[in-house]
């Protein structure tokens, strides 16, 4: 079948994949059955003239002849009529061996007939499945349009993959035959720059399964899903993919169409309907007009006029507003333009979704919309997430990644944790149990190793001790410690702020109006509410940054702050080590007590000596913790502290924060955070700030009650 298709590549070398797939594809399933070279010219001969104008029937014909002889060499030696013939019957070779007087050409006449083919292509079907290949492949280049972009490629450009793909498979994808909508990427590996990521690993992704991973910061999470995404792991080729990890590019779109324009069939309908209707105005037309209705068919078909009321759903959820919607994306922000890209995502439902740390850029109504928004993706998704609660709502199974491999468990982050702990037990129990079976076969054979006869029950000790499969010890994961200075008592009243109002400028409208609130050394606040809504600007009228318009905030006089800023990354100097940056930040004191700090926080050895730049995002929050900490604050604001941070530290933070002995105002969005920590709620909207009864049960139901009235 190879030199056939050697043969045909020869004669027609501009033939595309997909129909030389597809002409392989005919060959290969008909290779029994075709027995002279019309009927190959009936399977694939007007596909061939279609492919080079410049070639006749006859010629045609002739190169179905070719191929008819590689494929069968005994095509020639028909019989006399050029046909071959079969058996249309079954006989008795005993009948046949008593009547064998008669001659071999009677004997054919009554069991032998010529055999009749129908026509091999159905070119209804044909034309059906070219279209589809046309659209899937349109679906494909508006993702590699999202694709990421230099600065991304720049940092792929450090990690590097294999991995070995079965002939089987590989047969299968060349002869586009694989239709599977499972991923399997077996036996790979992934590098950045010296150090191995993943070895030996495989990753099996079922079709509309939900897929969390989770592992500590820098294993290479990330990079593992700009490895799916780039192409460097192969998946199969019909399936779409789409990583979410760059903004929208802005521009005068409107936030609305620049969603709307990933339905690229959607759009060239509707331009093909604009250009047909300026045609039939200047000239009618019943062809055009016949166009016309073909048209409008197919963007029925599709539901095209429901397409803008399904965005305007999923950016409703993500927080724009119907004003917001009609806006062009270069007057959003980047956290905003980020929102657009996921929405992008979402409305074009590709075959795999990537998402990395989707709640990073989600207020807690927003975070909250997705995870029910996901909970019914019909597709293939993979996820990225520190949010306990998300992990825990959306993912069907959770991947995780450690020692350089990924395992496999089915359930929630939960279930998940769950399993694991009784799988380390279960291996703990199994290494123990060895062991001392281990110490008491050792015991017979030292005690017996001179006893002449015992001699041959110490050799079967011995040999019993060499076939015993060694046991390694569980690799445990190192426990994240985070430790906050303690400090000194100071006599309430700590924070008052009485009848606050506050606007940027005399002519904006005000953030909010008539704010009376307090807070002590033992308070643990949360500051919850939509993105805008003013809880960054709440904090920084608490610390002093900014002045009310209108009211007075009251501070004790001792009050010292510790700030950890949603943009700390922005105050750190890549250049510099992180003992380094300590230096420069607070100076004068030994480099031995820089480490030792840097230590609390959980950056030893050689972490704390490597460049800033080089660390992963979590390990760099914990150095804006540990710079934080060092001129030992008694009250700490953290502003959205979670952003990436592994699920580990975020526990380890929990912690901190209750064992910290000054007070604590915190915005963030991880709810399991929230719980664990919070003791006041404080809710910005509406233009207002008020404390809430019931903590966030309350919250969550108010949030639910608002989607609710949205959704109808």
């Amino acid at each position: 079948m190879a030199r056939c298709m050697d043969y045909i590549k020869t004669l027609f070398p501009v033939i595309d994949d997909e129909m030389f797939r597809y002409i392989d594809g005919v060959l290969e399933n008909g290779s029994e059955d075709f027995q002279s070279e019309e009927e190959i010219y009936e399977a694939i001969g007007e596909v061939l003239l279609q492919l080079d104008d410049s070639k006749s029937e006859s010629d045609i014909k002739n190169i179905c002849g070719k191929i008819c002889k590689i494929m069968k060499p005994s095509c020639n030696g028909m019989e006399e009529n050029g046909f071959s013939k079969t058996l249309s019957a079954p006989i008795q070779l005993r009948e046949v061996a008593e009547g064998f007087e008669t001659s071999t050409r009677e004997m054919e006449s009554i069991w032998l007939m010529q055999k009749s083919y129908s026509l091999k292509v159905d070119q209804k079907k044909l034309a059906k499945a070219t279209a589809k290949l046309q659209q899937k492949q349109e679906k494909r280049d508006l993702f590699g349009r999202m694709l990421p972009t230099n600065s991304v490629v720049a940092q792929m450009s450090s990690a590097s993959a294999s991995q070995m793909t079965s002939k089987k498979e590989a047969k299968m994808e060349a002869k586009g035959n694989n239709r599977s909508q499972d991923i399997r990427i077996e036996n790979f590996d992934i590098s950045f720059g010296d150090r191995m990521l993943l070895q030996n690993a495989d990753l099996t992704l079922s079709f509309g399964r939900r897929y969390g991973l989770v592992g500590r910061n820098g294993l290479g999470k990330t990079t593992l899903l700009r490895m799916i995404s780039s192409g460097q792991l192969r998946i199969p080729s019909h399936i779409s993919v789409l990583h979410v990890e760059q903004e929208v590019i802005g521009d005068d779109t409107s936030a609305l169409e620049s969603v709307l324009e990933c339905d690229i069939l959607r759009c060239q309908l509707l331009a093909k309907e604009k250009q047909l209707n300026i045609l039939l105005n200047s000239s009618p037309d019943a062809t055009l007009s016949a166009e016309l209705n073909e048209v409008y068919a197919k963007l029925e078909s599709i539901d095209a006029d429901k397409a803008p009321a399904k965005v305007s759903i999923i950016l409703v959820g993500l927080g724009f507003t119907s004003e917001m919607q009609r806006r062009p994306t270069k007057e959003f922000s980047g956290g905003w333009r980020m929102r657009l890209a996921l929405a992008r995502a979402l409305f074009s439902s590709p075959d795999l979704l990537l998402l990395d740390e989707p709640t990073n850029m989600l207020d807690m109504k927003a975070i909250i919309w997705l995870e029910n928004y996901l909970q019914t993706w019909p597709k293939t998704l993979l996820v990225v997430s520190h949010d306990r609660h998300f992990l825990d709502t959306v993912p069907t199974d959770i991947l995780h990644f450690h020692s350089q491999r990924i395992d496999c468990y089915r359930g929630n982050y939960e279930l998940f944790e769950k399993t694991k702990t009784e799988k380390l037990k279960n291996q703990q129990r199994e290494i123990e149990a060895q062991q001392a079976q281990r110490q008491h076969v050792q015991e017979f054979i030292d005690k017996f190793r001179y006893n002449a006869n015992r001699a041959s029950s110490v050799q079967s000790k011995i040999k019993m001790l060499e076939k015993m499969p060694e046991l390694k010890p569980i690799e445990k994961e190192q426990e994240v410690v985070l430790k906050f200075p303690d400090t000194d008592s100071l006599s309430p009243p700590i924070i008052q702020i009485d009848e606050v109002s506050f606007r940027y400028t005399p002519n904006s409208e005000y953030i909010f109006k008539n704010v009376n609130l307090g807070a002590n050394l033992d308070s643990r606040i949360c500051i919850v509410g939509d993105n805008g809504a003013g809880k960054t600007t709440l904090l920084k009228l608490i610390m002093g940054i900014l002045t009310p318009t209108m009211g007075t905030i009251h501070t004790h006089r001792n009050l010292k702050f510790g700030y950890f800023s949603q943009h700390h990354v922005d105050q750190l100097d890549m250049h510099l080590s992180s003992v380094e940056f300590l230096q420069n930040f607070h100076k004068g004191k030994p480099v031995e007590e820089y480490r030792r700090h840097l230590g609390a926080f959980g950056l030893s050895g050689d972490l704390a000596l490597q460049p800033v730049g080089s660390l992963s995002g979590g390990q760099k929050s914990r150095v804006a913790f540990a710079k934080m900490c060092l001129s030992l604050p008694n009250f700490l604001i953290l502003d959205e502290p979670t952003n990436h941070l592994d699920i580990e530290t975020i526990e380890a933070l929990g912690k901190a924060v209750q064992k910290y002995t000054g007070g604590v105002i915190l915005v963030s969005h991880d709810e399991r955070l929230i719980r664990k920590v919070c003791k006041e709620l404080w809710v910005c909207g509406k233009g207002t700030v008020k404390s809430i009864e019931g903590g966030f049960d309350e919250y969550r139901k108010i949030v639910e009650k608002e989607l609710a009235e949205v959704a109808k």
